[in-house]
C-alpha cells in the first residue's frame, strides 16, 4: 500500500469525490492533500462543505477545487454535453438539465471532458448509481464489453503470488462471465496487476475445479475457451487454464498436475470461473489468513471509476483515492 501511495504522489492525478459532505469522503480528502496523493475536486453543495470542514477541523479542503452543482457556472456547458452524448439514446433535454446536477453524473462528465483523471463513490451510493453514468459516459476500453472488479490481497504467505501479493477478480460486478467476458477478465485483471498492484510479469491462472483435463464439464469448457481467448486478446499476456487453485499458487502440486506450464505453480493473478466462487475466495483469505483486501478495483471502464463500499472507513477512502490515481496513470500510458 505504501507503494501504491507513493506512486500516486509521483504523478499526482486529479481524482473527483462526488459525495464532498459525505463524513469520510471528506476527512480522507482532507489527508489526501495534506499528504499530496492526489489533487481533488469535491462535488457538494459549497455552504455545507465549508461548515462541515470548520466543524471537523479540516484545514486542507480550501485546496480541493469545489463544484456546487446547484451553482455550477459551467451547468449550460455540461448540460449540453450530456444531452448530445445520450440524445441517440433518447435522453431529453429535460432529463440531461436534471442529471448534470447529480453529482456522480458531474463527476464522469468531468473525466469526459479532461479535467479529471478518475472518480471514486459508493460511500453513499449504491454500486449500480456509481456506474450507470461511468457507463453511459466514459463507457469502456477498446475491446471491453464488461466491468468486472478485483481486490489486491496482501497476505502473510509469501510463498505465494508475488510475495504474498495477489490480485483476485471477479469478486464484485458479473455473476456469470461467459466465454468472451472471462477473458476479458483475465486481460484486465493483468493490467489492474501492473498499474495498481506494481506487478512487473502478472501470471494469470484461469481457476476451475480441474486441471488439464482432469474433470470434464461444460463450466470447465467455459475457462478453456476463455483462456484461449485471452491469448488471442493479448498474445503476450503469461495464462494458463483451467487450473484448480493449489495447481495455481503452490509449486510442487503445479508441477505435478500441470508439467510444463509456466504459469502452474507460479501464478499472481487469479481469475475466477464466477462472482460467486470469487467473491467467496476473498473473503475466505481475508478472515482465515489475515489478508488485507484492497478494493474492489473496478476494471474495464475506460477511465478508472471507483466504488467504495458504505461501509468503508476513512482509511479505505484513503488508499482507494491513490489506487484510482494508479489506474489514471495507466490509462494515459495505454493512450
Amino acid at each position: 500500500m505504501n507503494q501504491i501511495v507513493a506512486r500516486a504522489k509521483s504523478c499526482k492525478q486529479t481524482i473527483v469525490l462526488p459525495e464532498a459532505t459525505e463524513e469520510r469522503t471528506l476527512k480522507a480528502a482532507d489527508r489526501v492533500i495534506a499528504d499530496g496523493v492526489a489533487n481533488i475536486v469535491l462535488i457538494g453543495d459549497a455552504a455545507e462543505v465549508a461548515s462541515l470542514s470548520k466543524q471537523w477541523g479540516l484545514s486542507n479542503i480550501d485546496k480541493a477545487v469545489l463544484i456546487d452543482p446547484n451553482n455550477n457556472p459551467e451547468y449550460d456547458f455540461y448540460t449540453n454535453m450530456l444531452f448530445e452524448l445520450r440524445k441517440k439514446k433518447g435522453m431529453t433535454i429535460e432529463e440531461a438539465q436534471a442529471k448534470a446536477k447529480d453529482p456522480l453524473y458531474l463527476g464522469a462528465l468531468l473525466i469526459k471532458n479532461g479535467k479529471a483523471d478518475g472518480m471514486l463513490a459508493g460511500a453513499r451510493n449504491a454500486t449500480s448509481n456509481v456506474l450507470r453514468p461511468a457507463l453511459q459516459i466514459i463507457k469502456t476500453q477498446p475491446g471491453v464489453s464488461c466491468v468486472s472488479g478485483a481486490f489486491i490481497m496482501i497476505t502473510p504467505k509469501q510463498e505465494y503470488g508475488e510475495n504474498g501479493i495477489l490480485v483476485f477478480a471477479d469478486c464484485a460486478v458479473t455473476p456469470v462471465p461467459d466465454a468472451d467476458q472471462l477473458a476479458q477478465i483475465a486481460v484486465c485483471s493483468a493490467q489492474t496487476a501492473v498499474a495498481v498492484a506494481g506487478f512487473k510479469e502478472p501470471r494469470v491462472a484461469m481457476l476451475s475445479f480441474s486441471t488439464k483435463g482432469s474433470a470434464k464439464n461444460e463450466v470447465v469448457d467455459k475457462v478453456i475457451e476463455a483462456t484461449a481467448k485471452a491469448k488471442a486478446m493479448a498474445p503476450d499476456l503469461k495464462i494458463d487454464g483451467e487450473l484448480q487453485a493449489d495447481a495455481a499458487i503452490v509449486p510442487f502440486v503445479g508441477a505435478s498436475k500441470a508439467p510444463g506450464s509456466e504459469i502452474a505453480g507460479k501464478a499472481n493473478v487469479l481469475v475466477f470461473p464466477n462472482l460467486e466462487s470469487g467473491n467467496i475466495s476473498y473473503k475466505l483469505v481475508q478472515r482465515f489468513s489475515g489478508a488485507d483486501a484492497i478494493g474492489p478495483i473496478l476494471q474495464g471502464i475506460a477511465r478508472p471509476v471507483n466504488d467504495l463500499s458504505r461501509g468503508c472507513s476513512i482509511d479505505d477512502v484513503y488508499k482507494m483515492v491513490a489506487v484510482t490515481a494508479n489506474q489514471a496513470m495507466a490509462a494515459k500510458q495505454q493512450n
